[in-house]
């Protein structure tokens, strides 16, 4: 996401930092090249102009600071603009004090509100609700279906009946209440563009089922189209934020970059792929972060801590030190990286790397195959690779699809990465931590691995 923008910033601050002291002329042309490539995002050109303004204001007597240098205190502006346009603060949801908490979803057709339902109702779980769908989309063929089928994915019960959108998004508001659901998600029909019939149908399931947050879905994709449909729902429905999908397939960020400074209302979520886990709380400082390429470690450790199991990651490391790292431990650490999102989305979070390994394509199927190959091993031979012997790894090549050139790789590879592990002497240093403590009588404990929380 915003790669065509995060490139454009690193080349400009990357040219910015190689000059000593910014005077006026050097600030406007910073100032061009940020607007061009604003512009070129696709974002509003009303945003850039007011953004501009803004940042050459506060440049005025830039020198004067002592703790940075010019280029550096302008970085800093640009990503406090930026955090503002996308919205400042996290939007923090607050639960009703007599439930449920009714969120009501509207947007155009093709937007995926339905998917999006399912993807909030798994994380509304997450954070320990008890969630309601309610399939008020009776206009496309399939839609209620299609919810049941992410409803049942998710562990979330759905509502809906063959009769019309109000009243059925008034009967789901009742049923919540005689379930005990504390939480009802509606998700409305949509049209190709917006009509008097669409928003009229939408404003009377507003409001009978009186939503304490109405979302509006917009494809991140559709750039400015995006933030115009926000401006029309907003005049109907009062939206209380935004949820971004797609964000993952926009090079650009036109909509994300404006949609706040146009209708007023935040980003609440953003949609990051197509798995119902790729679904986060849209934070501004982050993403403001992301695009100026200074990477998010926060997100990427969330996601580690929401997806990898600690124990299994502490006895990986314990392994790790005592040198007994074998490919049935590799074949997990992968499976437990899977779970966190794609590659090419996890290595962008990361600062500092280079433009060169941020832009390179990662093939997703070269793990697929690594995992074919590790998985037509015996478990034996997983523990000891030595046991692998021609017939084997031709064995283990017919059965993963793959060739006995691409096994030998593998393990090659994997030999590798053991011999640098004892390289580091971290086996020699624990045994000789073990046979001190065996002297002494003293109970042996693998070492203490820290938890991913003392980096916040």
């Amino acid at each position: 996401m915003f790669d065509s923008l995060s490139d454009r910033f690193e080349g400009i601050f990357g040219r910015l930092r190689s000059r000593g002291r910014l005077g006026e002329a050097e600030v406007d042309e910073v100032l061009r090249e940020i607007r061009l490539a604003l512009l070129e995002a696709d974002v509003n050109f009303l945003v850039v102009k007011k953004m501009l303004a803004r940042i050459k204001q506060r440049c005025v007597g830039i020198e004067t600071s002592q703790s940075l240098s010019p280029a550096q205190q302008v970085i800093k502006i640009v990503h406090e603009e930026l955090v503002g346009i996308l919205g400042g603060e996290t939007l923090k949801l607050t639960y009703a004090s007599r439930p449920p908490t009714v969120v009501l979803l509207a947007g155009l057709q093709g937007s995926g509100k339905t998917t999006t339902a399912g993807k909030l109702a798994r994380w509304f779980k997450q954070q320990g609700r008890n969630p309601l769908l309610v399939g008020a989309d009776l206009q496309r063929p399939a839609a209620v279906e299609q919810l049941r089928v992410l409803g049942g994915q998710v562990g979330v019960p759905v509502f809906s009946e063959a009769t019309d959108p109000v009243a059925v998004s008034e009967r789901g508001l009742a049923e919540a209440q005689r379930l005990g659901r504390d939480v009802l998600i509606v998700d409305t029909a949509g049209r190709l563009s917006i009509d008097a019939d669409l928003m009229e149908e939408v404003r009377q399931i507003s409001g009978k089922v009186a939503p304490h947050y109405t979302f509006l879905v917009i494809d991140a994709m559709t750039g400015q189209d995006a933030v115009a449909t926000a401006e029309a729902f907003h005049a109907t429905l009062e939206l209380d934020g935004v949820i971004l999908t797609k964000l993952d397939g926009d090079a650009r960020g036109g909509a994300a970059l404006s949609v706040k400074e146009v209708v007023g209302r935040p980003i609440a979520f953003a949609s990051v792929g197509e798995k119902l886990a790729d679904f986060e709380v849209f934070h501004p400082d982050r993403m403001a972060s992301r695009i100026l390429g200074m990477g998010d470690m926060l997100t990427l450790i969330e996601k580690a801590e929401e997806n990898y199991d600690k124990r299994e990651a502490e006895r990986a490391a314990a392994a790790l030190m005592e040198g007994t790292f074998t490919l049935e431990d590799f074949l997990e650490q992968m499976q437990q990286v899977k779970k966190m999102g794609p590659l090419q989305g996890l290595v962008g979070m990361i600062p500092g790397l280079p433009k060169e390994l941020k832009n390179a394509n990662i093939d997703e199927r070269e793990l697929g195959r690594i995992e074919a190959i590790i998985r037509s091993m015996t478990p034996a031979e997983r523990v000891d690779t030595t046991l692998i012997n021609g017939s084997r790894r031709l064995r283990i090549a017919n059965g993963s699809g793959t060739t006995t050139s691409e096994v030998n790789g593998l393990l090659k590879q994997f030999k590798e990465m053991q011999r640098m592990m004892g390289s580091m002497g971290l086996g020699r240093m624990l045994t000789k931590k073990k046979s001190k403590k065996g002297k002494k009588g003293g109970r042996v404990t693998p070492p203490k691995v820290p938890s991913l929380s003392q980096f916040k």
